[in-house]
């Protein structure tokens, strides 16, 4: 029976440290064309949900938050000066689209707001 060298690794970590850098080009190829979350974490050799996670963390900061609007509906109409037709386009958060032109009956509008606003699918 022989001896053999034995050879111990103390000084390397187990957890690996991902730069923002690695992290962004990572996400950003996950969320290319054609590209599976799953196919790009294996070639990395990271697990997908950490890669999802990253997604999410990266993604959260560059979505705009939503936003209410304050919105008052004259009491009266006021006369038309020039003799262009306006037009308003509102999309709401659930997808439904509103757009409206020429004059407008200020309840119909409003109940059709409260409608589309409280609306909880896409139309």
């Amino acid at each position: 029976m022989s001896k053999s060298a034995i050879e111990v690794i103390t000084s390397v970590e187990r957890r690996r440290r991902w730069s923002t850098a690695d992290k962004e080009r990572l996400v950003a190829a996950s969320l290319e064309r054609g590209a599976t979350v799953s196919a790009v974490a294996r070639e990395a050799g990271v697990h997908p949900g950490q890669l999802y996670g990253w997604r999410r963390q990266l993604l959260r900061g560059s979505q705009p938050t939503a936003a209410f609007a304050a919105v008052r509906i004259a009491a009266a109409p006021s006369p038309v000066v020039s003799s262009a037709v306006g037009l308003i386009e509102v999309e709401f958060a659930n997808g439904s689209r509103m757009r409206i032109s020429g004059a407008v009956d200020p309840a119909t509008l409003g109940a059709t707001v409260a409608v589309l606003a409280s609306s909880g699918r896409r139309r």
